[in-house]
């Protein structure tokens, strides 16, 4: 049952003015700063804020000697203010695009993998469907994805669920792991070696996810583990054609899931080292926010993802090359 003090703030009290005030506060951390973005005079944001925290009975912003800075309570607000006015912008281009026939967008956001297997093709699907549908695509790491998804701005992620505090605001539909191997050039020195181990690959030139993605932190635990120091020359990205390109011009490796490069394993421009890595992350799949009705374009975006799913999976063709 719906608390009346809950309804009350909410409809007759609570307005955009407030919410979009919250968001800037939180983005500037600065009561000025967040007036002007806001388009309000620094005295009459000082009293909104004042209005919400009496209204509330909590503070919600710590005034400190240069700026504000949110409390817990505060936290909460910005959080759902942003994800408030992101759905009534949602609401506002839907409408714009149904007049102007593009009949809906939707909002994904993937990891690397899945942005160039399942996404495309669950897109492609969609189209034959529903062609005049707008589809945005953005690839980046699961933490930043998932806090997108949760703010509103993003309708569907493909990704994993990494922290355990805010699971519960998630359906997560599991579709597959990703195993890793070391990916190299055709030709590369190393597919012949020898007893290939970690500490020769260690001393090798490496391309790594940036810092704080799940490959980055299990491949430092593995070189960690068996007591070795992390490669000292490394490239850091998680751009596709980056990482092909150096792999392809250099001799460096990169721990990379062979779906990823299959075209590039099939044509015999890349090969795989043969060397087990024993490197897998956790199993993503298709994540979207519990009690929240997704509008038909998403509906019909969620279908075509799961029929995508669904499909059997061609293997790359991956030749290991024996030490001699």
């Amino acid at each position: 049952m719906s608390d009346p003090r809950s309804d009350r703030f909410v409809r007759a009290y609570l307005k955009t003015r407030h919410l979009v005030l919250l968001v800037e506060l939180g983005r500037h951390g600065s009561i000025m700063q967040a007036a002007q973005a806001a388009n309000l005079t620094q005295p009459a944001a000082s009293k909104l804020l004042g209005e919400l925290e009496h209204a509330l009975g909590v503070t919600l912003f710590e005034r400190l000697p240069r700026g504000v800075e949110p409390t817990w309570y505060g936290k909460v607000l910005i959080r759902r203010a942003g994800a408030s006015l992101a759905e009534m912008d949602a609401a506002y281009q839907e409408v714009m695009e149904l007049m102007s026939g593009l009949r809906g967008r939707v909002a994904v956001g993937a990891i690397l993998t899945p942005s160039t297997t399942l996404v495309p093709a669950a897109v492609t699907l969609l189209k034959t469907r529903h062609a005049r549908l707008n589809v945005s695509i953005e690839v980046s790491s699961s933490k930043q994805l998932v806090e997108r998804l949760r703010a509103g701005d993003l309708d569907i992620v493909i990704g994993r669920v990494v922290d355990g505090s805010i699971a519960d605001e998630f359906h997560f539909e599991p579709i597959t792991d990703e195993p890793h191997s070391l990916i190299v050039r055709a030709g590369h020195p190393l597919l012949g070696a020898r007893g290939l181990d970690l500490a020769e690959l260690a001393r090798q030139a490496w391309i790594v996810p940036p810092a704080g993605s799940m490959v980055r932190d299990r491949m430092a635990a593995l070189f960690l583990t068996q007591g070795l120091e992390q490669p000292a020359e490394t490239v850091s990205t998680a751009e596709l054609p980056v990482v092909t390109t150096l792999l392809l011009g250099s001799d460096m490796v990169a721990p990379m899931s062979v779906e990823l490069v299959k075209p590039y394993l099939d044509s015999g421009l890349l090969a795989v080292l043969p060397y087990e890595l024993n490197l897998r992350m956790d199993v993503y799949g298709i994540i979207t926010r519990r009690h929240h009705q997704l509008s038909p374009a998403a509906e019909a975006m969620l279908g075509a993802l799961r029929e995508t799913a669904t499909r059997p999976k061609p293997t790359a063709r991956v030749t290991y090359i024996k030490s001699v």
